[in-house]
């Protein structure tokens, strides 16, 4: 099935877990922490000279972690086990910047490479750094449990309904699925893709009854046809057979409102 391109409203920006925006905001104050405090024994260097080494190696950092989230995510949800969310992370993204660290290390403060066997010394420090900022970033990225409502009667229809490709306007919208950079539209006439975050999407939805059940599913609550339960969890059946995860993150919220 052909996939609808369209842009959202800000320009086709990518849906990603873990945004590198973020990740770059938090790494450049923590950059920034660092030079200040001389940490780690830099403060024997001026400030302009930690500036010029802590920023960059963090900046450095938090790319490689960016990259190595959204392979974690593949995996299993990132919302629903934090803790092992940062414990991966920080171990994907320590190796590789060890050595960097090493490497960057020994010419900025002895214009020289290090002894490979002075190599072992900068796993602590790293990780302290790593896991700190992973933490940060995890828990500032989790999503929150929204709900989507009616608009009143006479009140224009959902802006999000514009976004249906041509041959599904009119549709009934079922649910909306986030798969990679793109979202599945799974309505009564057939499902679509289109190019949008789910988080700008779930914005555009406002005016149809429905929530988040997952981080990468939202749902029309018409839709919802039956409930199961298995291993602690829940899934939705919809009208057409499409099933739709609850996470535990939602599963609380969900209840309360009466979906199940």
């Amino acid at each position: 099935m052909g996939a609808s391109i369209e842009p959202d409203g800000d320009g086709r920006r990518l849906r990603l877990d873990i945004r590198l925006d973020r990740g770059v905001g938090v790494a450049v104050g923590a950059g920034v922490v660092l030079a200040l405090t001389g940490a780690f024994g830099t403060d024997i260097v001026p400030l302009w000279v930690r500036f010029a080494y802590w920023v960059p190696l963090i900046l450095v950092g938090a790319v490689w972690a960016h990259l190595c989230s959204r392979l974690i995510e593949r995996a299993f949800d990132p919302d629903e086990r934090p803790w092992l969310t940062i414990a991966l992370l920080s171990a994907a993204t320590a190796g590789p910047v060890v050595v960097l660290v090493w490497l960057v290390t020994g010419l900025v403060f002895e214009n020289e490479i290090y002894p490979l066997n002075r190599l072992v010394h900068f796993i602590g420090p790293v990780l302290v750094v790593t896991v700190a900022i992973s933490a940060i970033n995890v828990f500032l990225g989790r999503s929150t449990p929204l709900q989507t409502h009616a608009g009143a009667s006479g009140a224009a229809p959902a802006r999000f309904l514009d976004r249906l490709p041509p041959r599904l306007r009119g549709a009934t919208l079922h649910a909306v699925q986030a798969e990679d950079h793109y979202l599945r539209l799974h309505t009564d006439r057939g499902s679509d893709l289109i190019l949008m975050r789910l988080s700008d999407a779930v914005a555009e939805l406002e005016g149809l009854e429905g929530a988040r059940t997952h981080r990468s599913w939202w749902v029309a609550r018409e839709a919802v046809r039956g409930v199961s339960r298995g291993d602690g969890r829940a899934s939705l059946t919809l009208e057409g057979g499409v099933v739709a995860p609850v996470s535990r993150r939602y599963a609380r919220a969900l209840r309360e409102a009466g979906w199940y």
